[in-house]
């Protein structure tokens, strides 16, 4: 806790740092989604059609769509995360700071 009774840990900065993680992991999906509609491998060999000669060059599109796809969903999952560990941080230390704050003689009110 700080000399002037608040804490070092804004809640509200928590709960919104949190929030724009969470938001971007759902952006993220959302855009994979597209992705994956997008460059699948139905989308792929509907574009490059049924020639032999395009076969080869398809198989390297529908991997390379694979792999970005990929790591797009780990960069999701990382995001993802990232917004539950901040979560947890913010709902740990308010508890936190309540209870020292009942240490010190003050009600949850802030009045002591």
């Amino acid at each position: 806790m700080a000399d002037d009774g608040s804490s070092f840990y804004e809640p509200t900065a928590g709960r919104s740092l949190a929030r724009k993680f969470e938001m971007q992991a759902y952006d993220l999906r959302a855009y994979l989604k597209r992705f994956e509609e997008e460059t699948g491998e139905e989308a792929i060999t509907d574009g490059f059609g049924v020639l032999t000669e395009s076969a080869e060059v398809t198989s390297a599109y529908i991997s390379y769509s694979e792999d970005v796809a990929s790591a797009m969903k780990v960069v999701h999952e990382h995001l993802d995360r990232i917004a539950d560990a901040l979560r947890k941080v913010n709902a740990n230390t308010e508890v936190t700071d309540d209870e020292l704050a009942v240490l010190f003689g003050k009600s949850k009110g802030g009045e002591q």
